[in-house]
């Protein structure tokens, strides 16, 4: 049909209306042919185009210059549903629920509907309008319409949606768009009961890049984290930075804490190799907090704030290390903030004193030295351990004077030996980083009289972070004082072989990670250590085994050649009395007393659990934990071979086979091996949802720290009788004495 009958009836009917006389007789000038004429002009001007549709919604004209946009499409689309030429924007709420066809079929006015080309090769916005065309009898003739190209405005749009979304040095998404996207998702899984975990990265010692190699060094190295973070999370989740050097990573359907904790240590082994900063080589690492809704929270804030506590208590472990969530964190954080306020007076106040323990020969058992450490008495809580304080001293400005106390002290104490044993002492990251180290060395030697080639200091692959110039020089400082230097918990940090050809380590220590399980079957900590031994050999270096607790372990490590060995088969640390009084004796030779043989790690502890059998709840107390299995104490003559199910709190339920039953203490063999909580501690991969619990009639909530009775009853509203006489442990040994 020809443009000018198309469009005659908008300008036909009743000619002798008021509104159609009222413009004057300049229009009744124009003869139909100059009308047309005109239109086709306009259409040529590329300003806007027409189309039109008959009654059942096919298109029946469109522009020529308007059709060209479709490419080879454009010779077949007269006769085209106009419902399948576009698609509607997915971002625009009031239309995106409603298809095309929908507003067609509906026959109401459309005003400047934003559509995109449907089947193009590229991307092609056109804004439409159009009214429905009735005949004097009311019968539907079909849409006459306007359109125009809107693309160049969608892409300005976007860029600038994009600018207001998107991080611009990184392109991940900024805090507004995490924040809007982690609250549209935590909506739609509650109600799908679907699970979401989140975790929270924080650089370690970003800023020492920044303040060393500059700013734009600082904004390469956050580019380059990016791109890691990419690769190894890909479309699992979605990154984004919340601002300096935060990152965010929003995981949905995920909550098994074992997958999680491997996918931190791949974050973390891939974030902290070495970055190359326009000719300079840098080296940071990351610390990550993990939570997961429902379980640590249903809200967003609930959430977020429970990733905080998790992050809080990574870096508080150490650095370069993940935490899961759990309720217990919300009284560490706030015993932290009563340890710093503490620790301020004990360092003034004679409360902390140094431990030494032996560093002994491997081909004599004969002692070579002392480590140095740290202790705290508070006259409040008694001992604290030094995992709880330092961690607090590292992240406050505290970490310095009591790191100064502890080389001071030690110097001080270890003058007063006999002969010429070295002492060692810890060195933090922090107080490595400070330019006036080799003058606070330099002072505690020249305070002590102790001769420099007696103290060693103790530093971790940590204090390679940040900028390898700076540490050289602290390293070449130190050397120059004729100090010795050790390079402690080596190949459990931020690795790279590359410093140890440069940095002039006299001794490696290995880490007792790679001790523990050395001797086991199908164990490869043997072949790490045998290799540590050769490259450490190679340097000439002396290598000590750290950890060593058991016969089976002292035999290996000796074999493999190390030089030297620490731990608690030989002696616990032991107090300056204690050493004078052995020293002065001439008891230089330490005899090893220990198991014959290393044992799965098991946490020693005593605390009450649950333990569910049947139908039935009992009370027990747990003695010691490992991955595999546990001990407990608390029910009578339970057969071997009988499933029991622990409750350890928190949601966490683990099945396991009594394997060794002696009256009330029982041995299990888990179904299903705990996980590393990515601290000192193991926690179960999955935990009883919420959801589960919403159903049984309690409220949806985040898992509180109690534990849970069984809700197996009979048909009857009945239990059955119970199957096992519990005991009460405490009560029990004080009568036995």
């Amino acid at each position: 049909m020809a443009l000018g009958g198309l469009f005659a009836k908008k300008s036909g009917g009743d000619h002798a209306s008021g509104p159609s006389r009222a413009h004057g007789q300049a229009g009744a000038a124009l003869s139909s042919g100059q009308r047309l004429a005109l239109l086709d002009q306009f259409e040529d001007l590329g300003i806007s185009w027409f189309w039109a549709t008959d009654e059942n919604g096919r298109l029946i004209y469109l522009s020529e210059r308007a059709a060209a946009q479709f490419g080879e499409r454009a010779p077949d689309l007269n006769g085209s549903a106009l419902a399948d030429l576009f698609e509607l924007d997915r971002d625009d709420e009031e239309h995106s629920q409603r298809p095309l066809g929908f507003l067609l079929t509906a026959r109401n006015s459309i005003v400047e509907l934003p559509v995109r080309l449907a089947g193009c090769s590229h991307e092609l916005w056109w804004s439409i309008s159009g009214k429905p065309q009735f005949d004097s009898t009311s019968r539907f003739l079909g849409y006459r319409g306007s359109a125009k190209d809107i693309t160049a405005v969608r892409e300005s749009q976007r860029d600038a949606s994009r600018m207001a979304q998107y991080d611009s040095l990184t392109g991940l998404a900024n805090r507004h768009r995490m924040s809007k996207r982690l609250t549209a998702t935590l909506i739609a899984y509650k109600a799908a009961k679907r699970s979401c975990a989140l975790m929270m990265l924080d650089l370690d010692r970003f800023k020492q890049v920044n303040d060393t190699l500059g700013h734009p060094a600082g904004d390469d190295l956050l580019k380059q984290v990016a791109q890691r973070l990419n690769r190894i999370v890909g479309d699992r989740g979605e990154i984004g930075r919340l601002g300096g050097d935060e990152f965010q990573i929003i995981l949905p359907d995920i909550d098994d804490r074992g997958e999680l904790g491997d996918l931190s240590d791949r974050l973390i082994q891939m974030i902290s190799q070495p970055y190359s900063l326009d000719g300079s080589r840098a080296i940071i690492g990351t610390s990550i907090g993990i939570a997961i809704a429902p379980y640590d929270g249903i809200e967003p804030d609930a959430l977020v704030s429970a990733t905080d506590l998790a992050l809080y208590a990574a870096k508080g472990g150490g650095r370069g290390q993940y935490r899961f969530y759990s309720a217990e964190l919300k009284d560490g954080a706030n015993l932290r903030r009563e340890i710093e306020e503490d620790l301020r007076d004990a360092i003034v106040g004679d409360q902390l004193e140094l431990h030494f323990q032996p560093l002994v020969k491997s081909e004599d058992n004969h002692v070579s030295g002392f480590e140095a450490l740290v202790r705290w008495n508070h006259p409040e809580r008694g001992w604290i351990s030094p995992q709880d304080f330092v961690p607090v001293a590292e992240d406050t400005d505290l970490i310095n004077p009591l790191g100064e106390w502890v080389l001071r002290t030690a110097c001080r104490q270890a003058a007063e030996w006999p002969g010429d044993l070295r002492v060692a002492v810890n060195v933090s990251a922090v107080q490595f980083a400070t330019a006036d180290l080799p003058k606070i060395v330099k002072k505690a030697l020249a305070e002590s009289g102790l001769e420099p080639s007696r103290l060693e200091l103790e530093v971790t692959e940590s204090v390679f972070l940040g900028d390898p110039k700076g540490t050289q020089l602290v390293f070449r400082a130190l050397k120059e004082l004729g100090v010795r230097l050790a390079l402690d918990d080596f190949g459990t940090g931020y690795s790279s072989l590359g410093y140890l050809s440069s940095a002039p380590f006299d001794k490696i220590k290995i880490d007792q990670g790679f001790v523990r399980g050395a001797t086991e079957d199908d164990n490869n900590n043997a072949a790490i250590i045998t290799a540590i031994v050769s490259l450490a050999n190679a340097l000439k270096m002396e290598t000590v085994a750290e950890g060593v607790e058991a016969m089976d372990e002292l035999a290996l490590v000796k074999e493999l050649g190390a030089s030297h060995i620490q731990g608690y088969i030989f002696s616990r640390g032991l107090p300056q009395d204690e050493v004078l009084e052995r020293l002065t004796n001439g008891k230089l030779e330490f005899d090893p007393q220990g198991p014959p043989k290393h044992r799965a790690d098991r946490k020693r502890m005593f605390r009450r659990i649950g333990v569910i059998h049947e139908d039935h709840r009992y009370e027990a107390v747990m003695r010691n934990l490992s991955k595999t299995g546990a001990a407990i104490e608390g029910l009578l003559d339970v057969p071997l071979g009988t499933q029991l199910v622990l409750d350890l709190g928190g949601g966490q339920l683990v099945v396991g086979q009594v394997v060794r039953s002696e009256g009330f203490s029982q041995g299990l063999l888990f179904e299903i091996p705990l996980i590393s909580d990515g601290a000192d501690g193991l926690c179960t991969r999955h935990r009883i949802s919420p959801y589960a619990l919403a159903a049984a009639g309690m409220p949806l909530a985040a898992l509180p720290p109690g534990n849970y009775n069984p809700t197996n009853i009979g048909n009857d509203g009945t239990r059955s009788r119970p199957t096992f006489l519990q005991v009460d442990v405490a009560a029990t040994r004080a009568a036995h004495g």
